[in-house]
């Protein structure tokens, strides 16, 4: 792993995590304010709203001007979100502070996994570049709640004063400028020359069969992800697990995700996307079938191990495909459709499933999207990299 990939995982980890510090303290101080659970729910769903309608223009922006444009665009829309929290710290501005965090946290990972995939020399570099990557998301998961909470409990006069939340909104608006300081010394990659008087549709990228592929089979791990953190406690509160065992089942799941990604580095050059997927996708039908079954917390601390193991695994090799078989001068755009279906998909989904779960039960959710899990299995065997080499293909 060289220094430039090392500034780009430190620059992900800083700006996402001013916005799931913000996720915590937020929502925290909605409730101190004496907001409803439905409008913090409302507030919640903001981080992710602005990623679906801006994640396709800030593909194509990234594409026409590179790593810095976007990337300074998203440490200030961060940093002034989460600057204009600690200035007035009202539901208003929390709500404010959700758009411009959720939105930059999504400019950013665009335009830096278009950066290191355009970087990579080969398929097996990708592999390895994304799964070093993909560590950054799970580091802020941890860093930006801890840093957020600890703020919140001891910079203030007494825990949980108004002065605590604001030290933690400015603790959470310097983050992102340490992204910027981490990236001034990345060199730029040459833009890659589009085809003159043509304007790109994401229709284009849809029509071909095995970006759609690859979108399904993204869409499809995303969504199984969302299951399991969505059932997880219902299933745990039937069977009368304490909040605290829930959550160690949950962030056993959490450590496990990240684990695989330290791990796929070191095994990337002897196994394919496919055969990585593949495996994913018959591991996670497999626990999707017997979870409901669990009857004990131990039994479910397995299953959901297991479940972080193979979805964890995903997205790496997910990102790896698509810079095989997507055009270099639109990776941008390709990564951009993905961000805004799995973020569409993260808004609309939990209503679903309680929808679902209403009519059929916890445990029939977990079977039937096992089932689906399962029978897009065939999906993944159809997934092949374009037969280029590497070169022709990204850089």
């Amino acid at each position: 792993m060289n220094r430039e990939l090392i500034r780009l995982i430190f620059a992900q980890v800083c700006l996402h995590a001013a916005m799931t510090g913000m996720r915590l303290a937020g929502p925290l101080l909605a409730l101190q304010l004496g907001y409803s659970a439905a409008a913090v729910g409302m507030l919640l769903a903001l981080f992710a709203l602005t990623q679906v309608f801006l994640a396709l223009p800030a593909g194509r922006f990234a594409d026409r001007h590179g790593l810095r444009k976007p990337l300074v665009l998203a440490v200030m829309a961060a940093a002034t979100g989460a600057g204009l929290a600690a200035a007035f710290p009202v539901f208003p501005a929390l709500c404010a502070a959700a758009l411009l965090t959720g939105g930059a946290t999504g400019v950013a990972v665009i335009s830096l996994q278009r950066h290191a995939g355009r970087a990579a020399e080969g398929a097996q570099q990708l592999k390895q570049v994304f799964s070093w990557l993909a560590i950054a998301p799970a580091a802020a998961n941890f860093v930006g709640p801890f840093a957020a909470g600890l703020m919140i409990d001891h910079a203030g006069h007494t825990a949980g004063d108004l002065p605590g939340y604001r030290w933690a909104f400015i603790l959470l608006a310097v983050l992102p400028l340490a992204s910027w300081l981490l990236t001034r010394g990345v060199r730029e990659l040459p833009l890659s020359p589009r085809a003159e008087g043509v304007r790109p549709r994401a229709w284009d990228l849809l029509r071909a069969p095995m970006f759609r592929r690859l979108l399904f089979i993204n869409w499809m791990q995303a969504a199984a992800w969302d299951v399991h953190t969505f059932v997880l406690p219902l299933l745990g509160h039937e069977l009368g697990l304490s909040a605290s065992v829930i959550g160690s089942i949950l962030g056993a799941f959490a450590l496990a995700a990240a684990g695989v990604r330290l791990a796929l580095p070191l095994f990337a050059a002897r196994a394919s996307e496919r055969s990585v997927i593949i495996t994913a996708n018959v591991v996670t039908a497999l626990v999707f079938a017997i979870y409901p079954l669990m009857t004990s917390a131990m039994g479910m601390g397995i299953c959901s191990v297991l479940l972080g193991l193979a979805l964890g695994a995903v997205q790496p090799m997910v990102m790896s495909m698509l810079h095989q078989i997507t055009e270099h001068s639109r990776h941008g755009e390709a990564l951009g459709l993905r961000l805004m279906t799995i973020n569409a998909s993260s808004v609309a989904m939990p209503m679903l499933f309680g929808l679902a779960g209403a009519l059929i039960g916890v445990s029939g959710l977990f079977w039937v999207f096992g089932g689906i899990v399962g029978v897009g299995t065939r999906a993944v065997l159809g997934l092949r990299p374009p037969s280029l080499p590497h070169g022709d293909q990204s850089s």
